[in-house]
């Protein structure tokens, strides 16, 4: 089975096996995951906006294993 969801203003399609990440990073440093979903982009999503984001820290949620990994990222 299919899902299908957009993201700001890309479609994206996945499984019930797909595997989203929601990953937290601090300056020019590498993401760090900090919450991993499988098959539920809308926990993945829900997780993503409960992140703050302030004074050098970054988020993304990535799906792991696309092309495209990164649906979303946010930096200040």
């Amino acid at each position: 089975m299919i899902n299908t969801a957009t993201v700001d203003g890309r479609h994206i399609a996945y499984t019930p096996d797909t595997l989203f990440a929601v990953q937290v990073g601090r300056g020019k440093g590498s993401y760090k995951t900090r919450y991993t979903f499988k098959g539920n982009l809308h926990q993945a999503w829900f997780y993503y906006n409960g992140i703050n984001v302030g004074n050098g820290y970054k988020k993304r949620i990535v799906m792991v294993g696309a092309n495209k990994p990164v649906l979303a990222r946010q930096f200040s």
